[in-house]
Parts: structure tokens; C-alpha cells; sequence
């Protein structure tokens, strides 16, 4: 069943909400808070407003209010349960207008403004922050705030940033719009690994197979067949790193008709057959 858009709301007297988090599946939802997700040791699929992506240890992202998000865990049956990251939520009210109008916070500013579109943040951005956020769930007061922008800190001073969602996606905030595009995106997730067309897409949507092309592309960034091949890319990418499957069986598994289609695509994708990227990966381990 495809999960409901839901607005999380949060309480203004919590400030800085600070709390651990587990391998279990965060299903697509947007808040009026900010949010700071560092996964520490998981993998899977992150999806933020129109960006797909598959992620690893010390995945660290700043998502905006309002901007969709989900995380999806691959099972890890030997620690199911255990925790995996840290996760915080506020709002620009816990750090008060008139502070981040001062001059001294121009940067914090702008870094809440690029938010609008999520960001990912290097490893080493990641293990720098690491210790401060660890600490906001052990401390209050002071002492909480003072690791709070450290974390910010890093953030601003990152010179390896980027913006997760396409410059073309906007966030929308009518209800069955956001209801279609997430029960599109929750199908193709689900569904990669099978023929999927433009047909079954738009049957899904409601929409006619023309009507749902043109909205697909003008609210994902990209036309439908290319974010399900994008998916399929990251998924094949993630199998290739993380198992020792034959290729031809990740092909089959992420949906591709053949092993001819997936090198084809994957090549101009990565720009490397899969057999060299799995090569050149496990020379780095």
C-alpha cells in the first residue's frame, strides 16, 4: 500500500529534538521542521523531494521544512534493532529570528535557504559531526546549543556539499498532488525489479499515459523511464559493493531485460561497465 503524505508536527516548547535512530523504514512524510540525519552504520535508498539516491556509513543530510523525504533500510538480520544514527528536528523558532539575523550567522542563513532542496554532506563532513551529535543526546541546556552549531558549523564550512533535488523541483503542498507523486514514487520502489511502463505509471497516477509524462517530468525534474532507470542504477550500484552476486543475477534483479541493456545503461551512467566498478570499489577497500 502506498504510504501517505503526513505532516509531522512538533511542539515548540521541545527546542532541539534529538534521538537515536534504527534500521526500521521512515516512510515518505514531510514536517514543518528542519531535520539532520546522520546515518552511522545502515545502508539504503534516501529519497528527498525528487532525488533517489542509495547510501552508506556516515550519511549525513539537512532537509528543509516542508520537503518530502524517505529512508529505506536494507535488512540486516544480525543487528535488526540496533541503533544506527542520529537524527534531529527544529525549527527556526528554536534558534530565535532576531539571532539568525545577525551578521555573524549570514552563513547559517544561507545554509537553511539550500536546505529547500536537501543536502548531502561528505563522509568526513559526516565524522566531524559525529561527536557533536552524539553529544545533543546526552546533554541540555547550553551545552546541547553549543553542539548543535558545530554541527551547523561543519555544515557551513563544508566545501563538498550538495543539493539533493533537481533546481526544476518545487516543493508542493496541495494534498492529492503529493498524494499521486508518492504513490507513483512508493510503486516504482517497490516494483523496479519487474517490466515496468509508462502505462502501469500513469494507471497508478489516474492520468492518461500523455497527462502523467508531461506532470511527472515538470514535478520530478526528469521524465518517468528515466528516475525508474536512475533507481534501478543505484540499486545495481549498491549490490555491486555491498555482495558477491554474479552480475547477470543484479541485473535481473534491478529490473534490467538483459545484461547487455544493464552494461549499456550502467556505462553511461557511471561511466564503467559494472564489472569495472565493482573492481575499482573493492581496490579502495
Amino acid at each position: 500500500m502506498a504510504a501517505e503524505f503526513e505532516i509531522t508536527d512538533i511542539d515548540d516548547s521541545g527546542g532541539f529534538i534529538t534521538e537515536h535512530v534504527s534500521g526500521a523504514d521512515v516512510f515518505w512524510h514531510s514536517h514543518p521542521e528542519y531535520e539532520i540525519m546522520l546515518n552511522i552504520d545502515s545502508a539504503g535508498t534516501r529519497i528527498v523531494g525528487d532525488s533517489a539516491e542509495m547510501f552508506g556509513s556516515y550519511d549525513l543530510v539537512l532537509i528543509g521544512d516542508n520537503l518530502p523525504h524517505s529512508w529505506e533500510y536494507y535488512r540486516d538480520s544480525d543487528n535488526s534493532g540496533r541503533e544506527r544514527g542520529v537524527m534531529i528536528h527544529f525549527k527556526l523558532s528554536s534558534i530565535g529570528e532576531a539571532l539568525l539575523a545577525q551578521h555573524e550567522l549570514q552563513a547559517v542563513r544561507n545554509l537553511l535557504a539550500d536546505s529547500g532542496r536537501g543536502i548531502r554532506f561528505s563522509v568526513d563532513d559526516a565524522r566531524l559531526a559525529e561527536p557533536h551529535l552524539e553529544n545533543m543526546l546526552k546533554t541540555k541546556g547550553i551545552e546541547k546549543m553549543i553542539s548543535f552549531f558545530n554541527v551547523l558549523s561543519i555544515m557551513c564550512s563544508s566545501v563538498k556539499r550538495k543539493a539533493l533535488c533537481s533546481e526544476t523541483y518545487k516543493k508542493a503542498f496541495d494534498k492529492r498532488n503529493n498524494k499521486r507523486m508518492t504513490d507513483v514514487t512508493e510503486y516504482v520502489r517497490n516494483n523496479f525489479a519487474r517490466p515496468l511502463t509508462l502505462e502501469d505509471a500513469s494507471a497508478v497516477a489516474k492520468m492518461s499515459p500523455f497527462a502523467f509524462s508531461r506532470y511527472f517530468k515538470k514535478n520530478a525534474g526528469e521524465g518517468f523511464v528515466e528516475y525508474l532507470t536512475r533507481v534501478r542504477i543505484e540499486k545495481a550500484r549498491h549490490l555491486l559493493r555491498e555482495t558477491g552476486y554474479n552480475i547477470s543475477d543484479i541485473a535481473d534483479q534491478c529490473g534490467f531485460s538483459s545484461i547487455s541493456n544493464f552494461n549499456k545503461h550502467f556505462r553511461k551512467s557511471e561511466g564503467l561497465s559494472p564489472r569495472d566498478y565493482r573492481g575499482s570499489f573493492n581496490k579502495t577497500q
